[in-house]
């Protein structure tokens, strides 16, 4: 897969993604990277990108002609990308949708900046993704998130393969289940006596009770699309029933 960005900040991407898993991948040629300066689309001495808003108001405009230019002239280039904008507007950034741009053989991120862009721009889009109701300096941030979640998801990217299929937001549609290592007791804190009895189908049915109280305490609002028995769906509205009223305790744990 072949990750890009468009930016008036290239340098800012370099770091993260040269080390840890993203380093390893990119070095293994899971996916590739490459970073382009929209000021390169330019045609004046100071290589302008923006300008002040018609109208008025607060702030400088990201300018639709170098963002035209830059576009046209890297889709001309190998597979056309898929066209990724930033913007409060646009959809919420999820794991479906991390899932979905997996499948893509380039993704190109274009990252806004100042007080956003000419609405002109954004037909150029193919989306427009939020990560969440805030504002950020920008869309840099953004898309690092994006390359990071969706590069997880690629063949090879993970040392264990698994690991992307057990961690929160998998396709159980579950936060993950509390996770313990060594010392067995810490300051009073047990780990759950089941985890330590070698007996694999307990411990998968600990997982799966954890990870469903977990979700409840935590993050409520995804149990209704939880892959769930009936059973399992009751209990859960019960856990987070008693967790709004009090009765049940915050860490998230399942019983041993």
């Amino acid at each position: 897969m072949i990750f890009e960005t468009l930016s008036v900040f290239p340098e800012v991407f370099e770091p993260y993604l040269g080390v840890s898993i993203l380093g390893r991948a990119r070095r293994a040629g899971v996916y590739e990277f490459a970073a382009h300066d929209l000021r390169d689309w330019t045609h004046d001495r100071h290589r302008t990108v923006d300008d002040a808003p018609f109208g008025g108001g607060q702030g400088m405009l990201m300018k639709p002609e170098p963002l035209y230019e830059a576009l046209d002239d890297l889709a001309s280039h190998g597979p056309r990308p898929h066209v990724v904008f930033f913007s409060p507007c646009g959809r919420r950034f999820d794991q479906r949708v991390a899932e979905r741009l997996a499948g893509e053989e380039r993704l190109l991120l274009v990252c806004g900046r100042y007080e956003g862009m000419d609405e002109r721009a954004y037909a150029l889009a193919d989306e427009v993704l939020s990560l969440g109701d805030y504002v950020l300096t920008g869309g840099e941030l953004a898309a690092l998130v994006v390359i990071d979640a969706v590069c997880r998801l690629l063949p090879g990217a993970l040392g264990d393969e698994m690991s992307a299929v057990d961690e929160s937001f998998s396709p159980a549609g579950l936060l993950e289940y509390a996770q313990y290592t060594r010392p067995a007791s810490f300051r009073g804190m047990d780990v759950p006596e089941v985890l330590l009895s070698g007996d694999h189908a307990r411990v998968a049915a600990w997982r799966r009770q954890s990870a469903i109280e977990r979700t409840a305490l935590w993050r409520p609002d995804l149990l209704e699309g939880a892959d769930l028995t009936d059973d399992e769906r009751e209990r859960a509205r019960e856990i987070a029933r008693r967790a709004v009223t009090g009765e049940e305790r915050g860490d998230g744990r399942a019983s041993s």
